[in-house]
């Protein structure tokens, strides 16, 4: 797994997956956006971290039963053991949400461990617990059921699919109140730079729509007049 730079990391908490999807499309990168998860608590902070990976697929009963447990080496288990502080756990519950991908033991292991937040395309039992951990968890819905019930544990650390988004071991996971966005490894730290550029002009295009100032040569940037404004408007405010 590549290592994120610090540098990169920052700037990444300061950005939104909003501007980060602009960044992408121009890019032609359009299915970064995992969909129809959302954040377990109101006020958890902005995650950033590369992806590690848990897979399940649908159960097979007679190989999946409460005693797969006892194996230190269930994919589970494992993923909740072996994914790095800093990185994001983010599991392919295959979008089904009828049994849970894990719950508030698990993921405080995980917040303990240092790991940087945790995905998943199905749902947390626990849900409530969870959201009072700090640690930025995001799911489709609560979900009660054991994931034993409906998921096998397959494997870890591979390419998977969540939420109809391509992850690889190692890409950037961004993840804030609108939701979550996959980076490419390779982007990572040019993607990190051109939208902490576009964050302090979007930020400066914000307060002058708010003084009552229109969009047209504003947003975008088509009127000259608006560089040189942004330029005074940087300067001043140490951006």
């Amino acid at each position: 797994m590549s290592k994120l730079s610090e540098a990169t990391r920052n700037k990444l908490k300061s950005v939104s997956t909003a501007t980060v999807a602009t960044a992408l499309f121009k890019r032609g990168l359009r299915i970064q956006m995992i969909q129809d998860v959302h954040p377990l608590g109101a006020d958890q902070p902005t995650m950033v971290g590369e992806a590690f990976t848990l897979r399940y697929m649908p159960a097979r009963e007679d190989l999946n039963t409460i005693d797969v447990f006892r194996d230190h080496s269930h994919p589970q288990r494992k993923a909740v053991e072996d994914c790095p502080p800093g990185a994001v756990l983010v599991m392919d519950s295959r979008k089904d949400a009828r049994a849970a991908s894990a719950g508030a033991i698990l993921v405080t292991r995980l917040m303990k461990r240092g790991v940087a937040g945790v995905v998943t395309d199905g749902g947390f039992r626990d849900s409530a617990e969870i959201a009072k951990l700090g640690i930025p968890a995001y799911h489709h819905r609560p979900s009660a059921p054991t994931n034993l019930t409906l998921h096998q544990a397959i494997e870890i650390n591979v390419p998977i699919g969540c939420g109809d988004a391509p992850v690889f071991p190692g890409d950037v996971i961004l993840g804030d109140a609108d939701g979550v966005i996959v980076i490419p490894a390779h982007l990572a730290d040019e993607i990190a730079s051109e939208t902490f550029e576009m964050t302090a002009f979007e930020d400066f295009v914000t307060e002058e729509v708010g003084k009552g100032r229109g969009i047209f040569g504003l947003y975008p940037a088509t009127d000259p007049q608006t560089l040189t404004d942004f330029a005074e408007w940087r300067k001043k405010n140490g951006r």
